[in-house]
């Protein structure tokens, strides 16, 4: 607890982390073993990320992070996978004007690192290196997404 200006108390604000998983992931290597030989050249990876969030309560919220990537060489796909990795959050004393970046930008940056290691050992499973995963600026991909869509009503999260 801390004491604000006029010597009322204040909570502080709070993030929880109530519960993260799997919700869904799929990996395919459909050209293996044929695309596992020594001498393949460098493939080109592409991969998409987007958050999505959905009010589970009042102070409740799941978001969810989803990776879907494609590595490809010689015109043939190497491997693809999708993830979406979810976790549940709960958040207190947070000004309502903040909760929207809060849930698209800090939610989605704590679950990045699990769904990273998700990918990296499925792809190191399918044969191949590890494929580690850049860290992603959430800052970034929330103010691109707030510019392609109008702003958000204060109860909205996605």
């Amino acid at each position: 607890m801390t004491i604000t200006g006029n010597g009322g108390p204040r909570e502080q604000p709070q993030l929880n982390v109530i519960a993260q998983y799997t919700k869904d992931f799929s990996f395919e290597n459909p050209n293996a073993p044929k695309s596992l030989t020594p001498g393949q050249q460098q493939p080109s990876i592409n991969i998409q990320i987007n958050v999505n969030a959905t009010p589970l309560a009042e102070t409740d919220v799941e978001v969810e992070l989803k990776l879907d990537g494609k590595a490809e060489a010689d015109g043939q796909v190497l491997f693809a996978f999708e993830l979406v990795y979810a976790g549940v959050f709960r958040i207190h004393n947070v000004p309502q004007e903040n909760v929207h970046p809060l849930v698209m930008i800090e939610c989605p940056r704590l679950l990045f690192p699990f769904a990273r290691e998700i990918i990296a050992a499925a792809v190191r499973n399918g044969g191949y290196p590890p494929l580690m995963i850049d860290p992603v600026d959430f800052v970034g991909l929330y103010r691109q997404k707030m510019g392609d869509i109008q702003p958000p009503q204060p109860q909205a999260f996605a």
